[in-house]
């Protein structure tokens, strides 16, 4: 069974006004609120529109605001460029027709080769369900569960040792999930997606509450620190490589030349 846990506007326009404080949005506190957050003739005012119709777009009763009205929300709940972005898509969803067509996808191609061919590079590729479709040796080294089969999203938040493996993992998980919900095809969600989107939201109480504030933050570059239980703390930098008509995602991991980090990674590699 899939679950449908794409968004609709108006869950998204609650879900950012309940963020954003009265002090943040530069207006007078005034008396004590019995919810957190904006109230919604606040954000109208902010946005230079009637609450009656902002009410309209919580409600999915409007669904088709300009791009003017849009840049207005947009400012008044101070979305960041992921976020506003996310706006227009669930503002604006593709027809049916494209739709139709991105489910039309060609070969998806082999890139095991391509992976082996970096033996001092953990990378693996990710299909359109999140799944892990190949890997080099060295990135199912660096992690049990880039290997091929897994599905590193699920295990973030289900497998106890990535708990050990990743010493900043609140912070992972955060990123994991903003990360994930911009990179969320709403028009053609993969089915397999949906159900670990759908098992993670009631077995994870961590996912549950990041998938609620519904952050939007693609992070295609950064770096991430590992406790490796072999070859102890590495400090690596990623790369995230979109392959859109294949609709997969290659991840690589690379250190610092002449680091530690990169001393460990060659060790990693030789055992």
């Amino acid at each position: 069974m899939a679950y449908d846990m794409t968004d609709t506007l108006g869950e998204f326009l609650r879900a950012r006004r309940a963020r954003i404080s009265p002090e943040q949005a530069g207006l007078p506190v005034g008396e004590r609120r019995r919810v957190p957050g904006l109230r919604r003739e606040e954000v109208a005012q902010l946005a230079g529109i009637s609450p009656e119709y902002y009410l309209r777009l919580e409600q999915g009763r409007n669904l088709n605001p300009s791009d003017q009205i849009l840049a207005g929300i947009a400012a008044a709940l101070q979305l960041d460029e992921d976020a506003v972005a996310y706006l227009h898509r669930l503002a604006h969803p593709a027809p049916p027709a494209r739709r139709r067509r991105a489910r039309a996808r060609g070969d998806q191609g082999d890139l095991q080769p391509l992976l082996d061919s970096w033996p001092a590079t953990p990378a693996y590729a990710q299909g359109p369900g999140g799944r892990v479709v190949a890997a080099n040796r060295l990135a199912t080294l660096l992690c049990p569960f880039f290997a091929v089969g897994h599905n590193p999203l699920r295990a973030a938040f289900l497998e106890p040792e990535m708990r050990s493996l990743y010493p900043q993992w609140d912070d992972m998980t955060a990123k994991a999930v903003s990360g994930l919900r911009a990179m969320l095809d709403l028009d053609d969600a993969d089915p397999e997606l949906l159900e670990t989107i759908g098992e993670l939201t009631v077995a994870s109480d961590r996912f549950s509450t990041l998938w609620a504030r519904r952050e939007v933050r693609r992070r295609d570059t950064g770096r991430t620190r590992f406790d490796h239980p072999v070859v102890g703390p590495l400090d690596l930098r990623y790369e995230k490589l979109s392959r859109p008509q294949t609709r997969q995602l290659v991840v690589v991991y690379h250190a610092d030349p002449d680091s530690v980090s990169a001393e460990r990674l060659l060790l990693l590699g030789s055992l």
